[in-house]
């Protein structure tokens, strides 16, 4: 019982932090800080088709995803976008950058794959949909 409750508690943890930390301190500045059209000629540099796409589904899955994640709401859904978002950061944006240039987005793509797999946990909008909707079944 005492472990569930902890477990549950550091998922809360986690979601909350990484879920406004990504929002916030990334996906807010792209979608409404006026650095679209640079975000945009990065992502093309990369050589992504459709970059303006691409530019704007990735500003979009951290300003939103991260909110989602934070809230406990589509949380998977959320963390899968950030997770793929953090794998092109990481993997692609810095690949030829030091371990200290692209540790943050490593961190944002571990801790997302981490919710991904297990979940939201007790404190989250997903649960209570979950019950809600279970028990008006019965």
């Amino acid at each position: 019982m005492i472990r569930e409750r902890l477990l549950n508690i550091g998922l809360l943890w986690l979601r909350v932090l990484m879920g406004f930390g990504i929002s916030l301190l990334h996906g807010y500045g792209k979608v409404f800080g006026g650095r679209m059209e640079q975000f945009t000629e990065a992502v093309a540099k990369m050589g992504f088709p459709l970059p303006g796409f691409f530019a704007w589904s990735a500003a979009l899955s951290e300003f939103a995803g991260g909110l989602l994640i934070a809230l406990g709401l589509g949380t998977r859904i959320a963390a899968f976008f950030v997770f793929i978002t953090m794998s092109v950061a990481a993997f692609v944006r810095h690949a030829d950058d030091p371990i200290n240039v692209k540790e943050l987005s490593l961190a944002y793509w571990t801790v997302s794959a981490a919710i991904l797999l297990m979940g939201p946990g007790r404190f989250s909008i997903d649960n209570w949909l979950t019950r809600f909707f279970c028990k008006s079944k019965q």
